[in-house]
């Protein structure tokens, strides 16, 4: 109980609810439609292929099926070319010289340079791979043109796999990552707070700033699963409102990393202030419990924010944003308070007062991010974003689709022109 109460305050996940979450992670559930595309691929292959081991087929499945409808669809082409590419170069060299060491030497590089000009993007090695195993799976030239039928099932069985069995959508992961890392920011901002009134070794200030720092490696992760959650969104028949909630989730990440690279800041000012004052604490008494409390309403106004950003129109989210709210409130009220305090004392002792005023102006910088009406704010401006760009779309479509039309009537009207002339050279006049 202790140790799940500690790993609750640092901001860190219990144990078990980690090996639940972990049946439900994309891996896992790519792990599964992977091995079904690829058995069902080598299934279709040998009922269609003279071949008694088809392998390129379930290879080829197991390069198209990605984690999301839209991945599949826009990275399955590239990578049917890939493959393609690299049998007719295995094609080549089993017809040419067969395998040795030497000939193993020039089709990789002929795969490398070939990759480059069909156009695959970032799957140029798989060029190369998929004629290796292919030349060295048959090395006969009357058999290597089953390799290419074996490929076509293989992406078509791939396609249609994601096509009719629709991925899920990964929100909820991606929302369970965000909530981790508000409760990592969380945790240290209740350890700010329990630490301030007191006096702080400059080697406990710079491992907080430490934890602080390993915050932007927590945001690539998080940013990573979101990107995930918002590719499944797209082209997804499951989802109604997939731009709303890939709105709403990627402008509160970048309100979180804002504050984060902010607390970053903040945890950095308190270390040079522990280098100042080694021998006595940062604060007074009265001042520190103002921090205090100030940095408390802001650990539970994160991980409220969070909550919002996370959960759907329910009861849930109306009663977070009603807690974030008055955190926020609070918040402002104690720092108001503390701003005064510090102030009689730079009047009274003005050392490091501009490590004060940074002090106030860090928490007043994570204050405005959280701010409710701000996030709204953001959302209006994303929306109306996407709808503009989303007209755009439409608009140049119909401009082009005018044009043709006009281009096909011009083209009609000049070959009811055309014939006008030759019938009317053959009338003589009256």
């Amino acid at each position: 109980m202790e140790v799940q109460k500690a790993l609750k305050r640092r901001g860190l996940p219990d144990p078990l609810t980690t090996l639940v979450r972990r049946g439900r992670e994309p891996t896992v559930v790519q792990t599964v439609r992977s091995t079904l595309a690829a058995v069902i691929a080598y299934v279709v292959a040998l009922w269609l292929s003279e071949e008694p081991a088809p392998l390129t087929a379930p290879l080829t499945a197991l390069l198209v099926v990605q984690v999301t409808l839209y991945s599949t669809l826009t990275t399955g082409i590239r990578r049917v070319n890939s493959v393609v590419a690299g049998v007719l170069i295995a094609i080549g060299f089993s017809v040419l010289v067969g395998l040795t060491w030497w000939s193993l030497g020039l089709i990789i590089l002929a795969s490398l340079v070939i990759g480059r000009f069909v156009r695959v993007g970032e799957f140029v090695p798989e060029v190369a791979i998929s004629a290796m195993l292919v030349l060295g799976v048959t090395r006969v030239a009357e058999t290597s043109w089953d390799r290419v039928l074996e490929t076509l099932i293989g992406a078509v069985v791939g396609l249609l796999f994601n096509v009719l069995l629709v991925p899920p959508v990964w929100v909820q992961p991606a929302g369970e990552a965000i909530e981790d890392l508000a409760r990592r920011m969380r945790g240290l901002l209740e350890d700010i707070a329990e630490q301030i009134s007191g006096h702080t070794p400059v080697a406990e200030a710079a491992a907080r700033l430490h934890r602080a720092r390993r915050l932007d490696h927590d945001i690539v992760e998080v940013d990573a699963a979101l990107r995930q959650a918002e590719d499944s969104l797209r082209l997804n028949p499951r989802v109604k409102e997939g731009v709303l909630h890939r709105v709403v989730l990627r402008t509160g990440l970048d309100t979180l990393e804002i504050s984060a690279v902010v607390l970053r800041v903040a945890t950095r000012t308190l270390t040079d202030l522990a280098k100042q004052r080694t021998r006595e604490t940062l604060f007074p008494a009265d001042v520190a419990a103002s921090l205090q409390e100030v940095f408390g309403h802001l650990a539970r106004a994160v991980e409220s924010f969070a909550v919002v950003i996370t959960s759907q129109v329910t009861a849930n989210a109306e009663q977070a944003e009603t807690r974030l709210a008055e955190e926020l409130a609070t918040a402002r009220t104690t720092r108001d308070h503390a701003a005064d305090l510090l102030l009689h004392q730079v009047l009274e002792h003005p050392r490091q007062w501009q490590l004060h005023g940074a002090l106030l102006a860090e928490i007043d910088r994570i204050l405005d991010e959280l701010d409710i009406q701000k996030r709204t704010q953001r959302l209006v401006e994303e929306l109306d974003r996407h709808t503009r760009r989303h007209h755009d779309r439409h608009r140049t479509l119909a401009t082009l689709r005018r044009h043709l039309r006009r281009q096909d009537r011009r083209g009609g009207t000049g070959e009811s022109d055309g014939g006008g002339p030759a019938e009317g050279s053959g009338r003589t006049p009256s």
